[in-house]
């Protein structure tokens, strides 16, 4: 997302986690790395696959990025539950 950005492609960049307070940690990363915006919907239960796309669901109901890029899996977990830019 933030090689689209620096192409002239894209205009924003927004990271979005879903987890706990230590998501943040992913999210300042994010920004370091060139995303304008940051987007920690934030809670300490065990989220399930289902839940986390509800919840994307409707961050990109309220963002309308013109495109949604997700990571395909997850090295501690393996439940393909992984970073998510938004490019607008």
């Amino acid at each position: 997302a933030v090689r689209l950005k620096e192409k002239g492609v894209a205009t924003e960049v927004i990271a979005v986690s879903v987890g706990p307070k230590a998501a943040q940690e992913q999210l300042r990363t994010a920004l370091a790395l060139g995303a304008d915006r940051a987007i920690h919907i934030e809670t300490d239960e065990r989220v399930e696959s289902l839940a986390v796309a509800k919840l994307l669901a409707k961050v990109v109901e309220e963002e309308q990025p013109g495109l949604v890029i997700l990571g395909k899996q997850a090295i501690d977990t393996d439940n393909n539950q992984t970073g998510q830019m938004l490019a607008a």
